[in-house]
């Protein structure tokens, strides 16, 4: 029986695992809003369906649908991809699916922030999100799992730890008028620690240049063990994330994680500059508050933003000549991982990637 616990996970013992520890699974959502993929969605639900396969090799996959949907995802799913119906209004699993936390006994438990589409009613890029608000509740039932309801609004892809005290966020997405109005950095970093059941929050200043979130940290930079970051990196200076990439790394060089250490960062060549062509927006429609991806907008295309599955790494590609230098780099820093390609360019037309459609659950012993 799945409990609403009225305490919190630092309270209860409970702690967020870094993803690169074992999973008992991964969770989807599948894709269908027209205002964020073109065509009908049929190309985004192809590249989602490469994806769940591809994760599908190493752990279980879940993914949710829309009861509209169930059978085209049923059909475009490989067999062993378990699909269950979930009324959402989009498909960034990672956002608004639940965030799991274990406990030293290995139980595990979930952590159901608030959500509002990225900025709410002034920011937000679509309208309604009630039932993307609902979807970690649900995740967490059927699992049966004990669920904690945050008072914070933020997302998974804005949270990033290294499972022993220390995460790393980014100060323009979660200190925020549009999420948290009135909430000082402080208080926010309370929040954090208190359903994270982190020690040390690292701020940094931005995230990936125009990246719709207002700056996900799963864009920029993330742990690949303990001690050790990737950081999106480019050497142009006329670029704009030129200026931001080295914000980052001068907090990340002046850090010390929960246990004390010095961060080693590994920097990792950003693909493009990409931006969106005519013919992906050619059948792409407005969004409801406005919004509206047009072409010759630059897209927050970055490599950090793949998905640790047990023994693998599912990165995305973008048929870019810096794809083989970012998957050598890879090769390098994560040599007792396969590095798995999937093709990426069908899920940055939505504004994501790989790390933004997935959500792992961690093994229950794991901590």
């Amino acid at each position: 029986m799945a409990r609403t616990l009225d305490s919190t996970p630092a309270a209860d013992g409970f702690r967020m695992p870094a993803e690169f520890q074992p999973h008992a699974g991964c969770w989807m959502l599948w894709p269908f809003r027209l205002d964020t993929w073109p065509a009908g969605g049929v190309p985004a639900q192809e590249a989602f369906a490469e994806v769940a396969a591809a994760i599908a090799r190493f752990e279980p996959v879940t993914v949710g649908a829309l009861a509209a949907h169930f059978e085209s995802a049923r059909r475009m799913l490989p067999g062993d991809v378990r699909v269950v119906e979930i009324s959402s209004n989009d498909s960034w699993m990672r956002d608004v699916g639940p965030t799991f936390v274990v406990n030293d006994a290995g139980a595990v438990r979930g952590v159901d922030w608030r959500f509002n589409a990225y900025g709410g009613l002034t920011e937000g890029l679509y309208f309604p999100w009630d039932l993307d608000d609902l979807v970690a509740r649900k995740v967490l039932e059927i699992e049966r799992l004990d669920r904690y309801r945050a008072p914070l609004v933020t997302e998974g892809g804005a949270l990033h730890v290294d499972g022993q005290g220390t995460l790393l966020a980014v100060e323009s997405c979660l200190v925020n008028p549009n999420r948290n109005p009135g909430l000082t950095r402080e208080e926010v970093a309370a929040h954090l620690r208190a359903y994270l059941g982190v020690e040390t929050v690292i701020w940094l200043p931005r995230g990936v240049f125009d990246d719709e979130t207002g700056g996900h940290v799963d864009n920029l930079c993330c742990f690949i063990r303990p001690g050790e970051v990737l950081l999106t990196w480019t050497d142009d200076p006329e670029d704009p994330q030129y200026e931001i990439s080295r914000e980052a790394l001068a907090v990340l060089e002046a850090a010390r994680d929960a246990r004390g250490r010095k961060l080693a960062v590994h920097k990792i060549q950003q693909p493009g500059p990409l931006f969106l062509t005519k013919e992906e927006c050619r059948y792409l429609q407005s969004g409801e508050q406005g919004y509206c991806r047009r072409a010759g907008k630059r897209m927050a295309a970055s490599y950090v933003n793949f998905y640790f599955a047990n023994g693998a790494v599912v990165v995305p590609r973008f048929d870019d000549p810096r794809d083989d230098a970012a998957l050598e780099t890879l090769h390098r820093l994560l040599p007792e991982r396969q590095i798995v390609t999937v093709p990426g360019r069908r899920i940055l037309i939505g504004g994501g990637n790989i790390h933004c459609i997935t959500q792992q659950q961690p093994a229950r012993g794991s901590a």
